[in-house]
């Protein structure tokens, strides 16, 4: 269905029908708003709690060399895969 049609079809809808329709369409587009906000603040708050992490690691003079993370890798075979 085009835009088009999909107006045409809404001019013949009744006025309550029309209010009906604008209104779940307002509240699907907050949604959606909604949505794209949260999912923009996720990203925003993943780098400040990344940054947030190394300046405490800097304050506190923390030190770590690669063989702090040599045995941190799970070495079990894990599930089997049928291919």
């Amino acid at each position: 269905m085009t835009l088009q049609e999909i107006l045409q079809a809404v001019d013949g809808l009744s006025v309550d029908e029309q209010t009906a329709l604008l209104n779940a369409l307002q509240v699907k587009l907050s949604e959606t708003t909604q949505n794209d906000q949260f999912d923009k603040n996720r990203g925003e708050r993943f780098w400040q709690g990344v940054l947030n992490f190394r300046a405490v690691i800097e304050r506190e003079g923390l030190v770590y060399t690669e063989d702090d993370f040599a045995d941190i890798r799970d070495r079990s075979p894990g599930r089997e895969i049928e291919l």
